[in-house]
């Protein structure tokens, strides 16, 4: 039976499979937001630079309205680019505080297009991890649509969240941002949500400094010569290389090693006369950082990396691309 206090239902992002409708409700929602003002410096004016029809944009609205101040909405009809974003942050109040909040692709774009970005007090970031340098006003945030959005800020939580890292590392979280469940589908919040707590399908540590590390998706671990590979390490890896724009990494089955490690490359944008580094060079590369199960044995280069609308990899389009190359 679905509850009567629902607000909204918002789609998951569905990086892994099939998208599901997470059941918000406003008192959820609102937490979140102040929270987020609380933890930002207070109330000021947002560019919405991302479609609502994911928390992440839905909550710069939210945001807007508690603190009471309307947004600045930036037209995505062309699609995101580097001089409609400077155009729009013209438009923002120079009295007051300024605030926006993007995926990793759009943030790369403004600093590989020189853009400043100085004029913002925050620029929340979430969706997939960055490697690369950011400014100091930059947050990079963690969260999904089952906790309203980012619910833990520079590896700490947000007032009122509650976060536990359980048995074999997966993270679990508590509070007052938790959503009520998955509309229509009671076999799938019986799984995720035990306890009034989101059970999160990730797997994280904390630091010696009492911050949150997320350490990849427990169903994105490979399993390579009996050794754990977590995709997200490989890939965090692969991102620090200056000829790496995009990076996904997955498993594929094999005979002898159980499963291998492949590693799906784009290019840096702004330098698209360049091509992404060879296998020989991303092999290379991971060698010197990585143990040797964790060094992709196949590396597919492509010219652009399939993404979705929150700035994470395509996962079920990746392990295609990748199905379709060994089928040749």
């Amino acid at each position: 039976m679905e509850r009567d206090d629902v607000a909204l239902v918002v789609p998951t992002s569905g990086s892994s499979g099939t998208p599901k409708g997470a059941l918000l409700t406003a008192s959820a929602l609102r937490h979140s937001a102040q929270a987020t003002l609380d933890r930002l410096g207070g109330a000021g004016q947002w560019l919405l630079a991302m479609p609502v029809t994911h928390v992440a944009g839905l909550q710069v609205l939210v945001r807007s309205l508690v603190g009471g101040v309307a947004p600045v909405v930036l037209d995505l009809s062309a699609g995101f680019t580097a001089e409609a974003f400077v155009a729009a942050t013209a438009r923002l109040d120079a009295g007051g505080r300024r605030y926006s909040a993007l995926v990793p692709t759009q943030l790369r774009r403004l600093l590989d297009a020189g853009v400043d970005l100085s004029a913002y007090d925050a620029i929340l970031v979430g969706g997939a991890a960055l490697s690369f340098t950011v400014p100091p006003n930059v947050v990079r945030t963690y969260g999904m649509s089952e906790t309203c959005g980012g619910c833990v800020y520079a590896g700490r939580p947000l007032a009122g969240v509650d976060v536990v890292i359980g048995a074999g590392g997966r993270i679990s979280i508590g509070g007052p941002v938790v959503f009520a469940g998955y509309r229509l589908r009671p076999d799938l919040t019986a799984a995720a949500l035990v306890d009034a707590r989101h059970v999160t399908a990730d797997l994280g540590a904390w630091t010696a400094d009492g911050r949150l590390e997320v350490r990849g998706r427990v169903d994105d671990v490979i399993v390579s010569g009996g050794v754990n590979v977590p995709a997200a390490m490989v890939e965090a890896v692969l991102s620090e290389h200056p000829l790496v724009g995009a990076v996904a990494v997955v498993g594929v089955p094999d005979d002898e090693w159980g499963e291998q490690v492949v590693a799906v490359v784009a290019g840096v944008e702004a330098l698209a006369a360049t091509p992404p580094p060879g296998p020989a060079e991303v092999r290379a590369f991971c060698a010197a950082r990585l143990e040797p199960a964790a060094v992709p044995r196949l590396v597919i280069s492509v010219d652009r990396l399939p993404m979705l609308a929150s700035g994470k990899p395509d996962r079920t389009a990746v392990r295609s691309l990748v199905a379709a190359h060994l089928a040749r």
